[in-house]
């Protein structure tokens, strides 16, 4: 065997080289199951909603482009992302602005938390925001929001920023002017795609969802009917993804999307899965429990399950959860795993 001296001595030469020993970082690199660098936290609507107002009074959304408090994970300092794939951030918008038109290669999803009276433009079309409504920016997509409204709305943007930052595919670009010029009636893509009809001569196939938004009273009414039907999951109680009507993949390629009901009452059993995943809660109260960490939350709490890490949900109230990953991404590379735990 070589001594360290030697050895010290023969990877400064191959350094010199740009090389590196494997057998050094090997442990490092093939770890026996996941080791993600976030996580569990929980960011409390009712702490955050006075910094966004705040916020609001400080800048302008002209200066800001986009008024938003990022949520950081506390485990990555400096990342501005709240888990190590996936962005997440508050947005709010005062009566009367409009935050700018622009676009990027990035894809953004909307979960509108608080208001009736915001909007959003993307390509030509305008879809308004009703809180619990999911709406979606696709890749490269014209956009801007605003409020017509007397109120502040507030709203969850979600981003695979941090995706496609380490694929070194960031492009983005202005407009010219604050909002983009109308060329479609609202609810357009919603009538043409969202009500289990297609048009005749419909042949796209696209790997984002044609649709704008996806209603929320919609949603629990789907949800409502599953409840009476009697599909509970011991794991996740009544649960279902968005998806994209031309294909019945995930409604965005990058971020998986889901929305479950908890009844009153709901244990879940424990479960944990590859994706690493942020939560918001529309309606109810309840907790998680992530190895071992108790997340009480309630309505607009924010919060992270990192990847492979046990987590069970239980709800105090009939609650409603929804939740983005990148389960999208990890299924189509046929790297997603999960595991379902039994009752103690």
């Amino acid at each position: 065997m070589a001594g360290s001296a030697s050895r010290e001595e023969f990877y400064g030469r191959i350094g010199a080289h740009n090389l590196k020993p494997l057998w050094e970082v090997l442990r490092d690199q093939l770890t026996g199951e996941p080791n993600p660098p976030e996580t569990a936290v929980i960011w409390r609507y009712d702490d955050v909603r006075p910094f966004l107002l705040d916020a609001a009074r400080l800048i302008s959304v002209e200066e800001a482009d986009r008024r938003v408090l990022v949520l950081e994970n506390p485990a990555l300092p400096g990342k501005t992302r709240a888990t190590q794939s996936l962005y997440a951030g508050l947005q709010i918008i005062m009566p009367g602005e409009v935050a700018p038109c622009h676009r990027h290669t990035a894809a953004a999803l909307r979960l509108m938390i608080e208001g009736e009276s915001a909007f959003t433009t993307v390509e030509g079309e305008r879809t308004s925001m009703k809180p619990g409504d999911f709406v979606i920016t696709r890749s490269w997509s014209w956009h801007d929001h605003g409020n017509d409204g007397s109120r502040p709305v507030v709203w969850l943007d979600g981003l695979d920023l941090p995706l496609v930052g380490f694929l070194n595919t960031t492009f983005s670009q202005r407009y010219g002017e604050a909002a983009q010029s109308l060329n479609r009636p609202e609810g357009d893509s919603q009538a043409r795609y969202g009500c289990g009809i297609l048009p005749v001569d419909c042949t796209a196939i696209t790997v984002s969802t044609p649709l704008l938004n996806y209603p929320y009273a919609s949603t629990r009414e789907t949800l409502k009917a599953l409840v009476r039907a009697g599909d509970h999951d011991p794991w996740h109680g009544v649960k279902t993804r968005y998806i994209n009507p031309l294909t019945g993949d995930y409604a965005m390629p990058t971020m998986a999307t889901f929305v479950q009901l908890l009844v009153h009452g709901f244990r879940g059993l424990p479960y944990r899965s590859t994706d690493s995943t942020i939560y918001h809660v529309i309606e109810g109260s309840g907790r998680s429990v992530v190895n071992g960490e108790v997340l009480e939350w309630c309505a607009h709490d924010v919060f992270v399950v990192p990847s492979w890490k046990w987590h069970r949900h239980e709800a105090d109230s009939e609650s409603v959860l929804f939740s983005f990953s990148d389960r999208a991404v990890q299924q189509k590379l046929g790297l997603w795993r999960e595991q379902r735990g039994k009752q103690n």
